[in-house]
């Protein structure tokens, strides 16, 4: 019988650095938004090469945040392809948004820039296409349509890692890119994470702010927030991995 999947095989190259980690964040006795978060999120942006990180809790928070970033009106509609993973949609429910599906390219099984057009309306906002497969979309056409109607592009990236377009890697084509780090994917914590890459210094503020209850400052509440951050065990096991990647 072939395995369909081992993590802890996948895992034993590097388990010894995790370990060591892993220690040196229990010794450190800081285990929420710390320098191992920080650095991770310097490390990352300039893997992917964005201007900014931001670590969260999981993949769909991180969408659903990148949503929430630019404060679309309750009911704008959000173009996805019709095959991604429910998660997808669900962060655009999540944000009080509609999403509207469009079919995908059957030779790539992403979306298909060509049906996208048809599917723009006077409520449209923003096309977010999903990186499936490890197989990145078609992002010169899509960023094409984008501009030619004043749409953001957010990115779902959570199976494409490390996927590139011309040498370029996802995680810095449109206006902002969400990542999953659960245990399966091309680079993956030992739990749930996730984490959000932009060139945008005020969009990256705004989600930093939105993951801590929407505050800056502690006590100090700007805006409706959550709970989404990034622990240090995890931003430290993703620090090792990604040197690996």
């Amino acid at each position: 019988m072939i395995e369909y999947e081992n993590l802890k095989k996948s895992n034993e190259p590097f388990i010894n650095e995790c370990r060591k980690a892993i220690d040196q964040v229990l010794e450190s006795g800081w285990y929420v938004l710390g320098n191992e978060v920080v650095a991770f999120e310097r490390e990352f942006a300039s893997y992917c090469g964005a201007g900014y990180c931001v670590g969260v809790a999981n993949g769909l928070e991180a969408l659903t945040l990148a949503i929430l970033a630019y404060d679309f009106k309750k009911g704008a509609e959000i173009i996805v392809p019709s095959n991604t993973y429910i998660a997808t949609i669900l962060s655009i429910i999540n944000a009080n948004c509609i999403p509207v599906l469009v079919e995908p390219d059957i030779k790539t099984y992403n979306i298909d820039p060509e049906r996208i057009e048809e599917k723009i309306g006077s409520n449209t906002v923003a096309i977010m296409p999903v990186h499936l497969y490890g197989q990145p979309a078609q992002m010169d056409a899509i960023i094409c349509i984008a501009k030619k109607y004043g749409l953001k592009i957010i990115e779902d990236a959570a199976q494409a890692h490390g996927a590139m377009i011309g040498g370029k890697k996802v995680g810095s084509f449109g206006d902002i890119t969400c990542f999953s780090f659960y245990p399966t994917k091309n680079l993956g914590a030992f739990g749930d994470a996730g984490a959000i890459t932009t060139n945008d210094a005020e969009i990256a503020e705004k989600i930093r702010i939105m993951r801590n209850y929407g505050s800056k400052t502690k006590y100090k509440n700007e805006r409706i927030g959550y709970n989404s951050r990034l622990d240090e065990i995890h931003a430290a096991i993703l620090r090792v991995k990604l040197k690996h990647l």
